[in-house]
């Protein structure tokens, strides 16, 4: 008797799983925010100019709680840890102490964060185009809290980044912002054009490391530290979701944004709220596939013709599962 070994897979089986693969690049990348602080932080997201908004612009994450989100492919923008926060419950409006984007508001309706912040950058590749994923933590314009971006599933290099230590603990007095919360850039701090890259220092032939960069480097090696710190601070992957942590705890394989190890990819959490799943435990926009709603799909996962083409083959393929 011949055993299931013996068949090689159906034809309609490896198109099935080849299909899926190209819709998940079309589709884009799932972005999940974990805290991992033992205090409560107000995450903010700016999307970039020609970038759809993701769902939210800023929303409360208690300790150990995450939420999810779609990119769609060719999305950019930046994310970040607002603290200290205090919002009306009925009116939702108030501000924050470190991060605030000004908008008076729990959401930040496109509006960036105030120095100092710790940023998580993302420009995701064009599926279409097979072009790479680029990704940084930056301390360009301060600090205010530990974070980490941990790549998960990619292909390519995919390292982990970001900062795990403590720098507002560290940071020199003529930097620190009030009684310690955040760590002020040079250049925010003197607004001199040595410090802030422009004028005459406007290029990374002219505009060096400063004192103050450099303590931010040796603390955080794999952060942006200063404008032109491109060589050892962006990093690139493809067809990945990404996970960005704050306060990450070191024994959770997180050690690698400290420039010690490797890299690793990052685990599913395994507490919180995902928005973007439904009760059956798809992602949102699979299941406005199944169930045809591809205006849904589309607004979740940027209206391209790839999109569109995928829409229409997993309604076909629908049929025969």
């Amino acid at each position: 008797m011949d055993s299931d070994s013996d068949h090689p897979p159906s034809p309609f089986l490896v198109i099935s799983l080849l299909l899926l693969t190209l819709c998940r690049g079309a589709l884009g990348s799932r972005i999940t925010i974990v805290n991992g602080c033992a205090y409560t932080v107000w995450p903010g997201i700016l999307s970039n100019a020609g970038s759809p908004a993701l769902g939210s612009t800023g929303f409360e994450l208690p300790p150990g709680q995450f939420q999810s989100f779609d990119a769609p492919s060719g999305w950019s923008g930046r994310f970040w840890g607002r603290t200290g926060c205090t919002f009306d419950p009925s009116t939702n409006q108030g501000a924050c102490s470190t991060g605030d984007c000004g908008s008076g508001q729990l959401e930040c309706g496109g509006s960036g964060a105030t120095p100092p912040a710790t940023l998580a950058e993302f420009t995701f590749g064009v599926a279409s185009s097979d072009s790479k994923d680029f990704y940084d933590v930056s301390l360009v314009d301060g600090y205010n809290l530990p974070m980490v971006v941990q790549p998960s599933g990619g292909v390519g290099t995919c390292l982990s980044t970001g900062c795990i230590s403590d720098l507002n603990r560290k940071c020199p007095s003529e930097l620190r912002v009030g009684s310690g919360d955040g760590c002020r850039s040079a250049c925010e701090a003197f607004g001199t054009p040595e410090y802030c890259c422009s004028g005459a220092y406007g290029s990374p032939d002219t505009c060096k490391p400063s004192v103050y960069s450099q303590m931010f480097k040796e603390m955080c090696p794999r952060s942006y530290s200063y404008a032109y710190d491109d060589a050892t601070s962006t990093f690139t992957c493809s067809q990945s979701d990404y996970t960005i942590t704050f306060c990450p705890s070191v024994s959770s394989s997180l050690k690698s944004a400290t420039g010690a190890g490797a890299g690793s990819n990052a685990g599913e959490p395994d507490t919180g709220t995902t928005p973007a799943h439904k009760e059956d435990g798809r992602p949102s926009w699979l299941s406005n596939l199944f169930l045809g709603n591809s205006g849904a799909a589309a607004s979740a996962g940027a209206s391209t013709v790839g999109l569109i083409i995928c829409i229409n083959m997993l309604r076909i393929l629908e049929l025969f599962l």
